[in-house]
């Protein structure tokens, strides 16, 4: 918790007093998930005891401009421990710093993961909005498994700055909101062009002047919409409770004079989405490595952490090998070898098979980089986009189906996940979600509010 939220939010009262507004977000508590770096009294740490007492150097950007548009940061959002980076057998919304997040709706499942304090304090009415980071589903999966929104933008659309990283190519910084007016207040606040993140660049041009607001909508605006329903690809992997309560929601939809097309798949489909769940290495499970986004995550991942590492004060920690031997070191709090804590059954498998690359982007790198955003892009999320020649408006999907968002993690492109139902044998929400092409959100928030103004 930040110890100076309450003086904080005294001055922003005064403020408002004397009429100054400085946006919707004036005076509006929130969290940050605890790789989101913030410079006062607040500890940025991954949910790690490793960067315990280290100092960021400034605030990370999306931080400076929510208190910049006058909301209250109360403090950290507890989170998968290294956001899911550290092993590939973890228990999702455990930490060492934070202990086990839980859903509201059911204290003993997996709550999401892994800005999974974001999502839950959204949830749990702790907070109007909190912000989240993915790589590969850490926003869209928290978000629909505690029954609210969340956006998770294009990769670009708003700045790493100040984040502590993973993968240059996938990560993005999103917003959780109990309804998609709250999150898109969120994303308004902080996208925008960043010098200290070149791939924000890429947004010039492509996002609306008068921000994202204006484009909240009606169930009205559905007459005339085109969704595709990519069946083989998602929609067949979910189970049946899900699909009868998802297609009725469909349904419902085209009652209201949207056109539904079924059978808009990826090409690639067969060849990229697993079929037994979320699987970040289905390249190498198949026997590809050059096919695999693990591949070229674990690569980034080296290289990202050590230059986040060399700009943090107080600290020890200056490398990814500095941080497996603090865990192995601190076996007790952190165990970073094999059967010490029951949350990481492996120790730490992943931050292991980073370290193992040394971070050099060979041949593979390059080869899986180039496979992943091909299939998942002009040959995946697009192709399927252009159904018969008619440019749809977005994909829907079922998103707790997770290699969903896991083909637009790899593409980089925007999801939005909305509250469809809870399931009855787990008491845990799903979803429905929007997938776009890059820099779609405008058309994914108009038809976001516009499904949940229907429903």
């Amino acid at each position: 918790m930040n110890p100076d939220a309450l003086a904080i939010a005294a001055d922003l009262d005064h403020e408002r007093k004397n009429g100054q507004v400085r946006s919707p977000l004036h005076g509006i508590p929130f969290l940050v998930k605890d790789n989101i770096a913030s410079k006062d009294k607040l500890q940025t740490t991954a949910g790690s005891w490793a960067l315990q007492g280290s100092i960021v150097p400034r605030d990370a950007s999306v931080v400076n401009k929510l208190r910049k548009a006058g909301a209250v940061l109360m403090g950290k959002a507890t989170l998968s421990e290294w956001a899911d980076m550290r092993s590939n057998n973890y228990s999702e919304g455990y930490s060492g710093r934070g202990g086990q997040a839980r859903s509201a709706y059911n204290l003993t499942v997996n709550p999401g993961g892994s800005s999974s304090g974001s999502a839950i304090a959204v949830s749990n009415n702790v907070v109007p909005f909190a912000l989240g980071t993915e790589t590969d589903g850490s926003v869209i999966n928290p978000a629909e498994r505690n029954a609210i929104v969340g956006i998770k933008p294009t990769v670009g659309l708003t700045s790493r700055s100040g984040v502590i990283p993973e993968c240059t190519h996938q990560d993005t910084v999103g917003t959780f909101g109990k309804t998609v007016r709250d999150a898109v207040y969120a994303l308004d606040a902080i996208y925008g062009v960043d010098s200290r993140d070149n791939y924000t660049s890429a947004q010039v041009g492509r996002t609306p002047q008068g921000g994202y607001v204006p484009y909240l909508s009606t169930a009205s605006s559905l007459k005339g919409a085109k969704f595709g329903i990519p069946w083989a690809s998602f929609w067949a992997l979910a189970d049946q409770e899900q699909l009868n309560i998802l297609l009725d929601m469909v349904s419902m939809i085209k009652d209201a004079g949207a056109t539904i097309v079924n059978g808009t798949e990826l090409p690639y489909y067969k060849k990229i989405v697993s079929p037994d769940g979320w699987n970040w290495d289905y390249g190498t499970t198949r026997g590809y490595p050059n096919e695999s986004e693990y591949t070229y995550v674990k690569v980034d991942f080296y290289n990202n952490i050590a230059a986040y590492l060399s700009e943090l004060s107080n600290t020890n920690i200056r490398s990814l090998a500095d941080i497996v031997q603090y865990n192995i070191d601190n076996d007790g709090t952190e165990g970073g070898t094999p059967g010490i804590s029951p949350a990481f059954g492996s120790g730490q498998d992943g931050f292991l098979a980073s370290l193992a690359t040394g971070g050099i982007m060979n041949q593979t790198y390059w080869e899986a980089l180039a496979f992943c955003q091909r299939t998942t892009r002009e040959d995946g999320i697009d192709a399927a986009l252009y159904a018969n020649g008619a440019f749809l408006d977005a994909l829907l999907v079922p998103p707790d189906v997770g290699q969903s968002y896991q083909i637009a993690a790899q593409a980089g492109y925007p999801v939005l996940t909305i509250p469809a139902s809870v399931h009855s044998s787990s008491g845990m929400p799903f979803g429905l979600a929007l997938i776009g092409t890059a820099f779609s959100e405008a058309t994914l928030i108009k038809y976001g509010s516009a499904i949940e103004d229907l429903m």
